[in-house]
């Protein structure tokens, strides 16, 4: 049983006979000597997709529900179903739109490092990989005397997905992406 203050995105814990996956954590720290460190937490119900937010204490004990992890990689979309491959047993897992939404920027049809969630045979969410490669599609022009760490300006990918990047990168450039930060890592060139 992990305390509160080891959960983690993508986390699947049970409360009151419900499976809630982790979304977001929001970690408090009160300035008052011994007061505990609060944790609030927005949970996506597994078999409603309904919305729920819990506040912890760090030393909360919660009930871990066993995740099974499958390499997969994305298939097809169709409409607003996207259809996943599993590359062990080619099995198909589709996962609905709202589902993946803030997944959603990322997913390109050559992402690698694709894996989907399940608790006892129900697929409960998609996990992207830490990092991804991705094509700027859309910035502004590199500048000549632009320095490595000085300024940022906002790029935009095929996806929609648009983020700062350093003023030296250009259109065209394929960098690396934190998914779960959304921040420029470097190029990836």
């Amino acid at each position: 049983m992990p305390k509160a203050s080891d959960l983690k995105r993508g986390d699947v814990i049970e409360i009151q006979g419900n499976w809630l996956l982790t979304k977001e954590i929001e970690v408090h720290s009160p300035s008052a000597r011994g007061a505990a460190t609060l944790y609030k937490v927005r949970f996506s119900n597994v078999k409603t997709g309904l919305k729920q937010e819990e506040s912890f204490k760090g030393d909360d004990m919660l009930s871990a529900v066993q995740l099974e992890r499958r390499q997969v990689s994305l298939s097809y979309i169709d409409a607003d179903d996207y259809v996943f491959m599993d590359d062990e047993d080619f099995s198909q897992h589709i996962l609905k739109q709202a589902e993946l939404e803030d997944q959603l920027p990322f997913l390109t049809d050559d992402i690698q490092g694709l894996q989907i969630l399940m608790v006892e045979g129900q697929v409960v969410a998609l996990e992207l990989p830490q990092t991804v490669e991705m094509v700027i599609t859309e910035t502004s022009p590199a500048m000549k005397a632009a320095s490595a760490s000085a300024r940022t300006k906002p790029a935009t990918f095929g996806t929609g997905l648009t983020i700062q990047v350093p003023e030296y990168v250009e259109e065209g450039s394929r960098v690396r992406i934190h998914t779960g930060e959304r921040r420029f890592m470097g190029r990836a060139d």
